[in-house]
């Protein structure tokens, strides 16, 4: 097969096209100065003429670049113009993108759906937080990697190109069953137009259809402007009832009364799905903190703390046959509808051992609020003090901090300690998915640091 003529600089050698677009190529090729496969995206010819475009894709794929540090978005190597034409160097994800695991009228599996989700959840609401838009959210550009999660691709670039409304006639109109109301109305579009594009992409995963799909691309937009928000559980009736809410939500006409977070959605689709099969499986899910409050204890050990309950109780009993000392009857709550009650003596010191856990738990409270607030520098010392309040507790709120305090300091790129406090939180509270992906991004992206 002769070589594509790619215009690629000298180093990308054995260029292979991988896909080709309205406004863009993508091309797999071998960085022969650093001895890797990658992806290359270079802007399509009529748009590279525009000098202001060039600068504006160029600038946008930099900003972009800020964001190659998170794990589920794709990471760019190099951002280059060579021949007059801008490009992008980037990872070469072997597993190909969602849209090659959509068969049409065929439904994805839920679970695995949701894990998907929970992962592009992730990477937009971190891309919002830095001020980072996507624009063109749609299976296509959610790539999988070799594990089969999910990493984001092209945030921006549609920003960058004038191609992020719908009023750019023959450039954007093959995705205009994604467009958000306000993009498909010419009007600039936020987050909330990224969370509205998830939406669209969840739906098309539950059921294998678009909820608006039509005959042409216009009446397709068209109907994301004006037509009522379909019934999920109609168009795939093994989905619970309870989604149809959800999405109606999820796909509001006006961006206000969206989701705040894509997190969010993903985790009321979660619990949905979770209360229609009896809560009989562990809720998917990466990374994420772990409320005290939010979080099913196992039964197992549900039925041991009943069992020391109940033995420290008869030992108590025992113990104080005879003794006029003044006893105190105490109920403790452990977790939300489920009490304990104990006698304790009144003696100073038994106050005194009791007060660190209860702060300590107050303490992790208070930092796991921060932590959803995205304040993580806020979070870290309330999250320090809770951990060593806590410590050899071996209660879960001990597991909880150990846990919120590993993420907190991961996101904030320290690496000191994380493994250590996973591990700890584990010891207590058994195998958490939350655990076992942390762990992995931060051998990741720490090393053997511990």
């Amino acid at each position: 097969m002769p070589p594509i003529d790619t215009h690629l600089p000298a180093r990308y050698r054995e260029p292979e096209l991988l896909a080709r677009g309205g406004m863009a190529e993508v091309y797999r090729a071998t960085d022969e100065e650093l001895d890797r496969d990658v992806a290359v995206k270079v802007l399509s010819h009529r748009f590279a003429q525009d000098e202001s475009l060039r600068r504006r894709f160029s600038r946008e794929a930099l900003a972009a670049a800020r964001l190659s540090g998170n794990p589920h978005i794709v990471t760019i190597f190099d951002v280059v113009e060579h021949g007059g034409r801008p490009m992008i160097v980037m990872e070469l994800l072997p597993g190909g993108s969602l849209e090659q695991r959509l068969t049409r009228g065929v439904p994805c599996v839920p679970r695995q759906v949701l894990d998907w989700l929970d992962d592009a959840a992730a990477a937009i609401d971190s891309a919002h937080a830095a001020g980072i838009v996507h624009r063109d959210l749609k299976p296509g550009n959610l790539l999988l990697d070799e594990r089969g999660h999910v990493k984001v691709a092209d945030f921006g670039i549609a920003s960058a190109a004038g191609l992020d409304s719908f009023t750019q006639t023959g450039t954007i109109l093959g995705t205009a069953g994604y467009l958000s109301p306000e993009q498909a109305r010419g009007e600039q579009s936020g987050p909330a137009s990224d969370r509205y594009g998830l939406a669209v992409v969840a739906w098309e995963l539950f059921t294998g259809r678009r909820p608006f799909e039509s005959q042409t691309p216009a009446a397709e937009a068209a109907a994301h402007v004006q037509a009522p928000v379909p019934s999920i559980s109609t168009a795939n009736h093994d989905l619970p009832r309870a989604f149809d809410p959800i999405f109606t939500r999820a796909l509001a006409k006006e961006p206000g009364a969206r989701y705040p977070t894509a997190a969010e959605f993903v985790g009321e689709l979660q619990r949905a799905l979770e209360d229609d099969a009896g809560s009989t499986w562990v809720v998917p899910g990466q990374a994420v903190p772990l409320p005290p409050t939010r979080r099913r204890i196992p039964v197992a050990l549900i039925l041991v703390a009943i069992v020391i309950a109940l033995a420290g109780i008869a030992a108590a009993v025992i113990a104080t046959r005879g003794d006029s000392t003044p006893k105190v009857l105490v109920r403790t709550v452990t977790r939300p509808g489920t009490t304990v009650e104990r006698t304790i003596t009144t003696a100073p010191q038994t106050t005194q051992a009791t007060q660190p856990s209860t702060n300590g738990a107050s303490l992790n409270n208070a930092g796991f609020a921060k932590m959803q607030a995205r304040d993580y520098n806020g979070a870290l010392p309330l999250l320090e003090q809770a951990v060593s309040a806590l410590q050899g507790t071996g209660s879960l709120d001990e597991a909880y901090a150990d846990y919120n305090l590993a993420y907190t300091r991961f996101a904030l790129g320290n690496c000191d300690g994380v493994t250590d406090l996973l591990d700890r939180s584990q010891q207590i509270q058994g195998h958490r998915k939350e655990i076992d992906h942390l762990r992995h991004d931060a051998r990741k992206n720490c090393g053997n640091e511990r």
